[in-house]
């Protein structure tokens, strides 16, 4: 009997062990998973550290190659006649993007009113039709309750002797009657739940645009593209304003102190121009007219014109006069006009 209980202790003791073996186990697996989560985000941020240090260094080289631009009495100018073809650059990119984003927005405005409006004359014509059915339902209730009310009386007011004869009869009509009139009642309540669920109904989610809307809206962009690089390109300014925005302070050289300041006049005067335009729209719009009369495209579901086949530039007078040039604004992404368009 000794003999026994030893095994069984035995026993017990060796899975109190295995359990433990096994539990060390899973406790080793998990902190070499943490262990290699701890060196990975190491790895990342060492990266990202070096990352930052090239940025710094480059930043410091760039700030070291200004100043000695700066220094330098023949490049001082061509850097600030530089900067003020790049802000003016930027200038363009930003009126065309906040541009094209109202569009968009109003576009899709107009398009989900139109669908509000057809959900809610959708929604009122189904309330309308339930309820001429429970206007129909309630005049049908109303004559049963005359009836019912006539038969009653009929059964009250007749004597003993015709009651005798025709009193069951009539008894089992006002039945028929009452339990018509309880058969209404519950056909008018489930109407009255379906007029409920058409008013609670939810209004449409807002829907993306569709093909045409999408190009309709690209040929407004690149119509006030035209109307930016008109702006600029009269007075030899839109090249070396898109030349500013993709070179480097340094890499353009635009001769001395006097041809910068006439560079620098001229952006002045563009400027005043700029802010004293009004009424583009009408202008903006037959210009777009005649871009889409010449745009094609590569499939038919594409909202984006082929490049070359919007690259006549469509200068109106304030006569109306069109005089056409050529420039591939979509080509070489002047203002950055391939970015904003709709897609």
């Amino acid at each position: 009997m000794a003999s026994l209980t030893t095994i069984f202790k035995s026993g017990a003791n060796d899975t109190r062990e295995t359990d433990k073996l096994v539990d060390l186990f899973r406790n080793r697996s998990e902190l070499k998973k943490e262990f290699a989560s701890l060196r990975n985000e190491k790895y990342q941020l060492q990266d990202r550290i070096k990352q930052h240090e090239g940025n710094t260094v480059r930043v410091q080289t760039q700030l070291l190659h200004l100043e000695s631009l700066l220094l330098d009495p023949e490049w001082v100018h061509n850097v600030v006649a530089f900067y003020q073809l790049r802000g003016m650059a930027t200038h363009c990119i930003v009126q065309l993007s906040r541009f094209a984003e109202q569009l968009k927005q109003q576009r899709e405005q107009r398009v989900h009113h139109k669908a509000l409006v057809s959900w809610n004359q959708e929604r009122q014509q189904k309330a309308e039709r339930i309820e001429d059915r429970i206007a129909e339902h309630r005049m049908a209730t109303q004559l049963l309750e005359d009836q019912l009310q006539s038969e009653r009386h009929k059964l009250m007011t007749m004597n003993g002797f015709a009651r005798l004869f025709r009193g069951r009869r009539l008894a089992a009509q006002i039945d028929d009657i009452v339990s018509r009139l309880e058969a209404g009642q519950r056909q008018e309540q489930e109407f009255l739940h379906e007029l409920e669920s058409v008013q609670r109904m939810d209004p449409p989610d807002q829907q993306g645009l569709g093909i045409c809307t999408k190009r309709s809206i690209n040929f407004m962009i690149l119509s006030f593209a035209q109307h930016l690089y008109l702006h600029l390109e009269e007075d030899g300014l839109v090249d070396l304003a898109k030349e500013a925005s993709e070179k480097s302070v340094g890499a353009i050289n635009y001769g001395n102190k006097s041809e910068c300041d006439v560079i620098l006049k001229l952006l002045g005067r563009k400027r005043k121009e700029a802010d004293a335009e009004t009424d583009l729209a009408e202008v903006l719009q037959k210009r777009a007219k005649m871009i889409a009369e010449n745009a094609q495209f590569r499939h038919e579901h594409d909202a984006v014109p082929v490049p070359n086949s919007v690259a006549t530039v469509f200068a109106i007078d304030a006569n109306g006069v069109v005089e056409k040039q050529h420039a591939n604004l979509l080509g070489d992404n002047y203002f950055g006009i391939a970015k904003v368009l709709s897609r």
